[in-house]
C-alpha cells in the first residue's frame, strides 16, 4: 500500500516542476492528494495524471482566509490532512540585482514564501492534531543558507526566514504529535531557475557548478525522495531539522 496509505497530503505549488513530481510520488505510495496551485490548468493536468484519489484546488497562499477554507475543504473531501508540503514560492520572476528590485518584488517574494508558508502551517495544524498527528515539510533553499549568485536578496531573506519558522513551529507543535522539518534544495534547474541560470554569464555558471562537490546538477527525484522521507514514518523521531539537498555545496557543522 505504500508509506502514505490512508493519509491525505496537501501539496502547495503542487502543479510546478518539483511539486507535480511530489504529488505523483505521494499518490503512488497510497496518499490521497490535494494539489494546490494558482495555475488552474496546471492543477487540472496534474490531478488528471495521479493514481488514486486526488482533488485540485486553485488557491493563492497569500490569502489567509482562502488557505483556511482550503484546509477545511480538503478535510471534508479527502480527510485529514495528515501531511503538508509547502512548495509554493520561489523568486517568482523578480529581479536578482539589488538596484532593480522594487517594493512590489519584495512584497511578492516575502508574502508567498514566508506568509504563505505560515498561513498553510497555521491552518493545517488543528486538523493534524485532530487526526492524531501529522508531518509538515517546508521548503527553504541553499540560497537561504548561504549566499547564492543565482537569486536576489528578497529570496535569500525569505528562505532564511522559513528556517526560523520551521524550527519555532516544530518546538510549539511537537507535543501534539506534529513534526515540522524543512528541505533546503540546491540548484534544481526547473522553470524560472533554468531561465535565470541560462541568462548568467559563462563564468558565473561555471562558478556554480564548480562549487558542487558531486560535480553535477540534481535530478528531480533527488528533491522528491528527501521530501517523502521527512513526511513519512521513517522520520518519526526527526523534527526541527533542515535537510540540505545540494550535492555537498553547503556543508553545515
Amino acid at each position: 500500500m505504500g508509506r502514505f496509505a490512508d493519509r491525505t497530503a496537501v501539496v502547495t505549488g503542487g502543479a510546478g516542476g518539483i511539486g507535480r513530481e511530489v504529488c505523483a510520488a505521494l499518490a503512488a505510495e497510497g496518499a490521497r492528494v490535494a494539489v494546490v496551485d494558482v495555475d488552474e490548468a496546471a492543477v487540472e493536468s496534474t490531478v488528471g495524471v495521479l493514481t488514486g484519489p486526488a482533488e485540485g484546488f486553485v488557491v493563492d497562499v497569500r490569502d489567509p482566509q482562502a488557505v483556511a477554507a482550503l484546509m477545511q475543504d480538503v478535510h471534508e473531501q479527502l480527510g485529514g490532512p495528515h501531511v503538508l508540503v509547502t512548495l509554493a514560492g520561489g523568486s517568482l520572476g523578480t529581479p536578482r540585482d539589488l538596484a532593480e528590485i522594487g517594493p512590489a518584488d519584495v512584497d511578492l517574494v516575502v508574502d508567498v514564501n514566508v506568509k504563505g508558508t505560515f498561513y498553510c502551517c497555521q491552518s493545517v495544524v488543528p486538523f493534524m492534531v485532530e487526526a492524531g498527528g501529522g508531518a509538515i515539510v517546508t521548503t527553504s533553499s541553499i540560497g537561504g543558507r548561504q549566499p547564492s549568485p543565482v537569486t536576489g536578496v528578497p529570496y535569500a531573506t525569505s528562505k532564511a526566514a522559513v528556517v526560523g519558522l520551521t524550527k519555532r513551529l516544530a518546538r510549539e507543535v511537537g507535543g501534539r504529535g506534529v513534526r515540522v522539518n524543512a528541505v533546503a534544495p540546491g540548484l534544481f534547474l526547473t522553470g524560472r531557475l533554468q531561465q535565470m541560470y541560462d541568462a548568467m554569464a559563462e563564468a558565473e555558471r561555471r562558478e556554480v557548478l564548480d562549487a558542487i562537490p558531486l560535480d553535477r546538477f540534481p535530478e528531480i527525484r533527488e528533491a522528491v525522495d528527501p521530501i517523502l522521507f521527512l513526511a513519512s514514518d521513517e522520520a518519526s523521531y526527526i523534527t526541527g531539522v533542515v535537510l540540505d539537498v545540494n550535492g555537498g555545496r553547503f556543508m553545515p557543522l
